[in-house]
């Protein structure tokens, strides 16, 4: 697969690349940026999923993470959120289509010829930077955040052959109980609540996925506007205690949903997936 390099930026004694590449899952191009530190490798690396309206830039540009990922010897890729161009669907509200994939794989219209995420995420995208760049398969990670974090979460539980540690940042834990997961999943994938649940952390908890890690690393802040309507951490501890996994669930005083948040504790997410990778 080729990936054809945008730009090129030096950081934190590494180099950054904006990309490229024509993804078979979703039929359009799609967009990432890759940080790889100075050496030969192969380095383990994290997989990062944005939120809505986001694209690869967003976490890119804001987090402030190349610095942490330096000290701990860890590459970070950060892809796009959908496909996006001509002839792909979208809508007007923020909260569905172009930059709003979900990463789940959809099979309704006008969104399943293209909105093919979560094999974007877990195919394409890897099979792109593993051939690539000096990056070691089988010590991988992934997290993200709010949409993000809920890609993060549900791909990993579905997929610890290819991610062997996750966290994230306010995630939508729970789809299957909040206002933008029903208008995204009835969107994607149809009435059929049933075929949610593997798209639902929570749900894949409860029906005996996350035993291969030892610890799931969340962080919420507590000024965070859509804690209550949307993101419901306590849903994915009480089903991570009745399962018996450890989902651990930092609560933080004052901190919002924005990159403010995350840039203050990307240090601590990058140093807990190293320790596993």
């Amino acid at each position: 697969m080729t990936v054809e390099t945008l730009s090129t930026h030096r950081v934190h004694g590494g180099t950054l690349r904006y990309c490229k590449h024509a993804s078979t899952s979703t039929g359009t191009p799609m967009k990432f940026t890759v940080w790889v530190p100075d050496g030969e490798g192969p380095f383990p690396y994290l997989v990062w999923l944005s939120g809505l309206t986001c694209t690869e830039d967003n976490f890119t540009v804001k987090s402030g993470v190349y610095e942490h990922a330096a000290r701990h010897g860890v590459a970070i890729v950060a892809p796009d959120t959908s496909p996006r161009g001509d002839g792909v669907a979208d809508d007007p509200a923020y909260d569905l289509g172009q930059g709003a994939g979900f990463y789940v794989d959809a099979t309704q219209a006008p969104w399943a010829p293209h909105f093919m995420m979560h094999s974007y995420i877990t195919g394409d995208l890897l099979a792109a930077v593993d051939g690539a760049f000096p990056l070691d398969t089988a010590r991988r990670g992934i997290f993200g955040h709010s949409m993000g974090g809920h890609g993060a979460l549900t791909i990993a539980l579905k997929h610890s052959e290819l991610f062997k540690s996750v966290s994230a940042f306010s995630p939508i834990v729970s789809p299957l109980n909040c206002p933008w997961g029903d208008k995204a999943l009835t969107a994607y994938l149809g009435p059929d609540r049933a075929l949610w649940r593997g798209h639902d952390a929570c749900a894949l908890i409860e029906d005996g996925a996350g035993s291969a890690f030892d610890e799931i690393l969340i962080d919420q802040g507590l000024a965070d506007s859509f804690l209550e309507s949307q993101l419901k951490p306590e849903l994915i501890e009480a089903a991570a205690a009745k399962a018996g996994r450890k989902v651990t669930v930092r609560r933080q005083e004052g901190y919002d949903h924005s990159y403010f948040f995350i840039t203050t504790f990307i240090g601590d997410h990058v140093a807990f997936h190293a320790e596993r990778l």
